[in-house]
């Protein structure tokens, strides 16, 4: 696979008289493969959104190298543009307008067929009410109409920065579906968000930022593999006699109000022989596998957030949103 995002070395650095200096990027490297759906992770204030806002031209980086669909980012942006569509922080639209009409606005303007707003309006679950006007719509269905706006141009890439804020839980199932079917179609989805779970289930790679660095990146499974101790959740009748003698053997344990967890455990089957041998019956032994927010927290649980945000909180005013 050829890569359809590279970041190299970003750097970037707010300046303002009431904040000072704050570093936001610090050399973060970055590597979105085509066909993936990538998850971007970090704590509030991390770097996520400056930089995708840099990424897209938004805002002006200090140092390092990008790039887009094979183009230098920012300044050849423009002959890829019509290939890619972009979600970051939540799109403003004309309250007045319905979601339909401004659809057609964009299409219009993007120079793409009628038809195509009726497609992605159906795609994004809005077609019942594309006539409302957007000043009425839920938060949550504003974050539909942006997404709607992003597919319109049938991108190759996509990049959303938290798509399922404002949804329920139905609508964090449907952009899930968007997504994976999205991926089937062969578009790559590059998707920043808070609700770990939901990246877990549909991302294969991931890349976790903290403190404007990259802290974790690959395949899904790699990178929850890394951090896998061998754990297992241990019941037994008599919990405190079962800890001695699995600390007497070597292996760490931590007791707790109704179960023992056990590290290092690479052979269950002895675990449960030992015990036996001493008349204690394990009841349950069941691993415990890192799931992606253990393994967030790991990594960035010690983060406490800056008081940069991802917007730029800087003497560099940003726009509340903006979609590509």
């Amino acid at each position: 696979m050829s890569a359809v995002i590279e970041i190299d070395g970003l750097r970037k650095t707010f300046r303002s008289l009431r904040r000072g200096e704050r570093v936001a990027l610090d050399g973060f490297d970055m590597v979105v493969e085509a066909g993936q759906v990538h998850g971007f992770l970090g704590p509030n204030g991390s770097g996520k959104t400056t930089t995708l806002r840099t990424l897209l031209g938004l805002v002006r980086p200090d140092g390092g190298r990008m790039s887009v669909l094979g183009r230098p980012a920012p300044h050849r942006l423009a002959e890829v543009v019509d290939r890619f569509g972009a979600i970051v922080e939540s799109p403003q639209f004309f309250g007045n307008f319905t979601g339909r009409r401004t659809l057609r606005l964009l299409a219009v303007a993007g120079g793409l067929p009628p038809d195509r707003v009726e497609e992605v309006l159906v795609r994004v679950g809005l077609r019942d009410r594309g006539d409302d006007r957007v000043k009425g719509y839920s938060l949550g269905m504003k974050q539909r109409l942006a997404v709607a706006s992003a597919l319109l141009k049938r991108p190759e890439l996509l990049i959303l920065d938290e798509p399922a804020n404002g949804l329920d839980p139905a609508g964090i199932r449907e952009m899930r579906d968007l997504m994976r079917q999205l991926s089937a179609a062969g578009v790559t989805v590059l998707v920043s968000s808070h609700i770990l779970a939901e990246i877990q289930q549909i991302c294969d790679h991931v890349t976790i930022i903290s403190r404007g660095r990259r802290v974790a990146a690959g395949p899904v499974g790699e990178v929850l593999a890394g951090f896998d101790r061998g754990e297992h959740r241990v019941r037994v009748a008599d919990q405190d006699r079962a800890a001695e003698i699995i600390r007497a053997a070597g292996l760490p344990v931590e007791s707790h109000p109704d179960h023992l967890v056990v590290a290092d455990l690479a052979d269950p089957a002895w675990l449960s022989q030992a015990l036996g041998e001493r008349g204690l019956w394990v009841r349950e032994l069941t691993p415990l596998t890192p799931d992606l927010e253990s393994v967030f927290l790991q990594l960035t649980g010690s983060e406490t957030p800056r008081q940069v945000d991802d917007a730029g909180g800087s003497a560099e005013p940003a726009a509340e949103g903006d979609a590509a």
